[in-house]
């Protein structure tokens, strides 16, 4: 498996551009399953992740075409043939439970691996099923699939979600745009992604109000036809990159950057010492002073401080003043990256879903590894700040949701290479 060597080499200075949003495609790209007509998206990373739901509904019937080195994809569903999503894809991706609602929507069938255990919690799919059963649908679980029908055509309902779930608001509001009648979605997520699948889909000629609120109401149309579509920024390699500077000095501007997908971060930079400032371009973050004061965080569904983002502000910690606490409420066991960085010389106490992170005055490079996307490049930011040399192992991770992660740092300054694996 291939490595990542990181070499401590102070302030980082230039431009990191910041590719359209991975969970935003993976959200779009399912969404082609609901007309017969072109869908074609703009400004799409290029991931490993993008490549596996590419396969997935390539093996519905869809066609999917990659175009201008992979940042436009176009997409077409004329001519499905297939209406089983086989566990041997669907295993590598939970977001592969997205086709369930647009396949049962348009042609009232769907058989749909479960996607099964998650390396950062357990992360259900129950809320997806209760969502489509109350717009009508019938569920069987047997053999490790979900069988779903909707003889007569899904109808429109009222659901109303426990707990904030961005999957499962995804899921319904795209079976609900071909619904009978008037579907209302209570408790629905609000993210930057959500509103952005919103936008595409009324593009298509869904009728939809309410997005980035906690109610949406979708009134149901009879067909969707085609559409050109931008994918937004991502907001998680945003915030990413906005750390870099942060950790080890510098500036760096953000191309492509909104305040307004992460505010709540940005709130938090500015308490703990960093700069975030508009330019014409997108953002530019650089430290006030040399010192980072320790801040305490809270992960919360949107506008709240991203989960995504955490383990990488853990990493920002560890070498701040004083004593900050990080409490993750959205995912449990997601805090595999605290050992991982005390080998780097941090002082971490995790117990349950609360990390206390003690700073010290410097980190030092050791042989470190992944265990998730977001902790892998926690390790990578870390390393930048760290004494000596830091090997990442496992960074396979990383390609699922960052393009060109050492290209990037590179181009700022930073001493990183990937190591092929033996």
């Amino acid at each position: 498996m291939d490595s990542i060597i990181v070499t401590g080499n102070g302030p980082l200075k230039g431009q990191i551009p910041i590719a359209g949003a991975k969970n935003a495609c993976l959200t779009l790209m399912p969404a082609t399953l609901l007309s017969d007509e072109p869908l074609t998206l703009t400004n799409a990373p290029r991931l490993s992740d993008i490549r596996t739901m590419t396969a997935l509904l390539g093996s519905l019937g869809a066609e999917v075409s990659s175009l201008q080195d992979g940042k436009v994809l176009a997409m077409s569903s004329h001519d499905l043939n297939n209406h089983t999503a086989d566990y041997d894809i669907v295993r590598k991706m939970r977001a592969s439970i997205l086709v369930l609602g647009p396949m049962l929507a348009r042609d009232g069938q769907a058989i749909v691996s479960l996607p099964g255990g998650c390396a950062i919690g357990a992360r259900p799919v129950d809320l997806h099923l209760r969502a489509l059963e109350a717009l009508g649908a019938q569920m069987d679980l047997r053999d490790g699939y979900v069988h779903a029908k909707a003889p007569g055509g899904l109808k429109g309902g009222i659901i109303e979600f426990p707990f904030v779930s961005v999957g499962a608001t995804e899921n319904a509001l795209m079976a609900a745009t071909l619904a009978k009648g008037t579907t209302v979605i209570k408790r629905a997520a609000r993210e930057p992604e959500i509103v952005d699948l919103a936008q595409c889909l009324r593009k298509m000629g869904a009728q939809i109000e309410g997005e980035g609120t906690d109610t949406i109401t979708i009134q149901g149309v009879d067909r969707l036809h085609g559409a050109t579509h931008p994918v937004v920024t991502d907001r998680i390699e945003l915030g990413t990159y906005m750390l870099a500077p942060a950790i080890c000095g510098g500036e760096v501007e953000l191309l492509g950057g909104r305040r307004d997908l992460i505010a709540a971060f940005c709130d938090k930079l500015d308490e703990a010492g960093v700069e975030v400032s508009e330019t014409e371009n997108g953002l530019s973050v650089r430290r006030r002073d040399d010192h980072i004061k320790a801040v305490d965080v809270t992960t919360e569904p949107f506008p709240g401080f991203p989960t995504d983002l955490q383990a990488q502000m853990m990493a920002l910690m560890c070498t701040a003043d004083g004593v900050s606490v990080l409490e993750e409420k959205i995912f449990e066991n997601r805090f595999m990256h605290a050992p991982e960085l005390m080998r780097m010389g941090a002082q971490i106490d995790v117990h349950g879903g609360t990390a206390k992170v003690t700073g010290v005055s410097k980190l030092k490079g050791a042989p470190v590894m992944a265990t998730d996307l977001r902790a892998s490049v926690s390790l990578i930011l870390a390393g930048l700040a760290a004494e000596g040399e830091t090997k990442v192992s496992r960074v396979y991770h990383l390609d699922r949701g960052y393009e060109h992660v050492v290209g990037k740092l590179k181009g700022v300054g930073a001493l990183i290479e990937r190591i092929p694996g033996q």
